[in-house]
């Protein structure tokens, strides 16, 4: 099973997508815990040009073909030959993020990212996606109090994550089967324990 944790900076993703994975291999489940940008060392040197603060030149069209290079092997490498192990793959972010943040955040044409998507991919899209909701205004108040990395996007106008959320939401609308939307500004542990239930469903059902 692929699973995907998709939303906006400082929804919970990463603390989320770690405390999920450990629950998993609890159940005596195999797991791949991954994220994008990164997951591979090739993905981590591209992540580290794109959250580089100093590199503010970067135009929109550069972010997304680094991005999909990321994801290309990503998939390749890693997820790819996690699921064919018949492995459970989680992964803190996926396409939906280029979607979301290039086609809904930075205004590029949707179409033509899907199309880079595709290729980048090989056509391989999430069993279940979660959707960690939260205002653009509340997540960023938490990433900068948080302590983690502080990157090229986080930086951006609060307009423009107020455009990702948007973008996430009318993602959902349109694939309403492969998403499950979470209020990430519930405490931790209560978002887990629905993150638990979902996934836990989906795991008995062979979905």
């Amino acid at each position: 099973m692929f699973i995907t944790l998709e939303g906006p900076d400082g929804s919970g993703k990463t603390t989320q997508a770690h405390a999920l994975a450990e629950w998993l291999r609890g159940q005596g489940r195999h797991v791949v815990l991954s994220r994008e940008p990164g997951g591979t060392d090739i993905g981590n040197q591209i992540r580290a040009v794109l959250h580089d603060t100093g590199n503010t030149a970067m135009s929109a069209q550069t972010e997304i073909l680094l991005y999909s290079a990321d994801r290309a092997q990503h998939v390749a490498q890693l997820i790819r030959p996690a699921l064919a192990a018949g492995q459970v793959v989680i992964s803190d972010r996926y396409y939906d993020s280029t979607l979301a943040y290039q086609g809904y955040g930075r205004g590029l044409d949707l179409d033509q990212l899907r199309a880079i998507t595709r290729f980048a991919t090989g056509g391989l899209v999430p069993d279940l996606t979660l959707y960690l909701d939260i205002t653009a205004q509340e997540g960023l108040a938490r990433r900068q109090v948080g302590g983690g990395e502080w990157n090229r996007l986080d930086a951006e106008a609060i307009e423009f994550h107020e455009r990702v959320r948007a973008g996430y939401l009318e993602l959902i609308a349109q694939e309403p089967s492969r998403w499950v939307v979470i209020e990430a500004a519930r405490p931790v542990e209560e978002v887990q324990a629905k993150l638990r239930r979902v996934v836990g469903a989906r795991l008995a059902k062979g979905t």
